[in-house]
């Protein structure tokens, strides 16, 4: 928790230096990660963490964070009345600190401007994420505009599949020609000249073609020696 209030602090801090992005969604994930594991998180790190969304342009889920902690009553910390052992360890650290800051003046440092900015600057920071969000809202694109806009569920489906025609792709196929009962006439003409061709070739190639079977052979000799 106290690495997290300095890595946010030194963000959130306006001192004019610049951050990339995944340096700031770094330190919102270590956020993310002590809110999740942890019942109770304190009310100073929903804070941070809904400042870092702020800085970070995710305005609904800055909304979501700082909500809780500026305009709700149980944010307060006399709220926690049954503290979880790992809320009562966090506080034994955190009085540490307060008492001693030199021990850890970085970190006691942090958590001082971490408080002011939550104290004075908590509400203008949600009424900030609140502006933005509604007017990033309002500048989404109208559904009217789409092409498909104004249609029925079904026109926008026959439509779809008709390609603008009136024919559905089962009809435009039905219209094709079907060579797998009857070939189309060129092809069959030309199949038939072709099977003539053979047959010619046939017949010239095979020089016996006329020759007489042998038992009508043997029948005109037998025939001719009787006679």
């Amino acid at each position: 928790i106290f690495e997290f209030y300095l890595s946010a602090n030194e963000i959130l801090r306006e001192d004019g230096r610049s951050w990339f992005g995944f340096e700031v969604r770094d330190a919102i994930g270590r956020g993310e990660t002590i809110v999740n594991r942890m019942t109770g998180s304190p009310p100073l790190v929903q804070f941070a963490l809904g400042a870092l969304y702020n800085k970070a342009g995710e305005h609904q889920s800055a909304i979501n964070a700082l909500t809780q902690v500026v305009e709700s009553e149980k944010s307060n910390e006399s709220a926690f009345v049954f503290p979880t052992q790992e809320l009562r360890n966090y506080v034994k650290v955190l009085r540490k600190i307060e008492r001693d800051p030199s021990e850890a003046p970085l970190t006691s440092a942090a958590i001082r401007s971490l408080e002011r900015a939550r104290r004075l600057r908590g509400k203008a920071i949600l009424e900030e994420s609140r502006a933005a969000f509604v007017k990033n809202s309002s500048n989404q694109p109208a559904r009217a505009e789409l092409p498909m806009a104004g249609r029925s569920e079904a026109e926008a489906i026959e439509a779809e599949h008709t390609n603008g025609s009136g024919r559905t792709i089962l009809d435009r196929l039905s219209e094709q020609p079907d060579y797998t009962e009857k070939p189309p006439t060129h092809i069959a003409a030309a199949n038939g000249s072709k099977t003539k061709r053979d047959s010619v070739k046939r017949e010239k190639k095979d020089p016996f073609v006329d020759r007489k079977p042998i038992t009508e052979v043997l029948h005109d000799i037998y025939d001719r020696n009787v006679q």
